[in-house]
């Protein structure tokens, strides 16, 4: 099923535009993305490994779900429906937190990936051995300490995506929590 984007300005103000999301990464089109950090009681987050057969990023670790903002859809919604997608989880919209928003352009292949992103926290224990995987989507998870994540980003993203913003948003988090 092909999936319909907001077009948006470079200054992230809606066109009035839809467009597909093929047609968005062939041509730089600007559009919405998500980001979602599961962090437990621990202070553990919950990553999830992508497929081997994603385009982009391949069998590697990241963020614990995230996608693209559908045409109409505010990122708290997109957010509630990435969880339920990609983990099986159903979140109260109430325990999601925005914690910031950049932007990110990227080129991989033949994909422009031009994204306002916003970067959302779910503070939630989740029993992973009750989690849904969608296949196409995630092909593993596992909880990792805020150490080892900052050790990963300051390795040059050892193991996990380079994803611009996202673990930099996610760090910040980690020091406000830590104050």
């Amino acid at each position: 099923m092909e999936e319909y984007f907001d077009v948006l300005n470079e200054r992230g103000e809606f066109t009035g535009k839809i467009e597909s999301r093929e047609k968005c990464h062939k041509e730089g089109l600007w559009h919405k993305a998500v980001a979602i950090f599961i962090i437990n009681s621990k202070k553990q987050v919950l990553l999830q490994k992508r497929s081997g057969t994603k385009k982009l990023w391949p069998n590697m670790w990241d963020i614990t779900a995230g996608g693209h903002v559908l045409a109409g859809e505010f990122g708290f919604e997109t957010v509630i429906r990435e969880i339920k997608e990609e983990l099986g989880v159903t979140l109260d919209k109430d325990n999601i937190t925005f914690i910031g928003a950049s932007i990110s352009s990227n080129l991989k292949g033949d994909i422009v990936n031009n994204h306002f992103n916003e970067y959302y926290i779910v503070n939630e224990d989740i029993d992973e051995t009750k989690l849904i995987l969608q296949e196409e989507e995630v092909s593993d998870i596992k909880w990792v300490d805020e150490d080892e994540i900052i050790k990963r980003v300051q390795d040059n993203y050892n193991g996990i995506t380079d994803k611009q913003g996202c673990w930099e948003y996610l760090m910040k988090y980690f020091e406000w929590l830590n104050k």
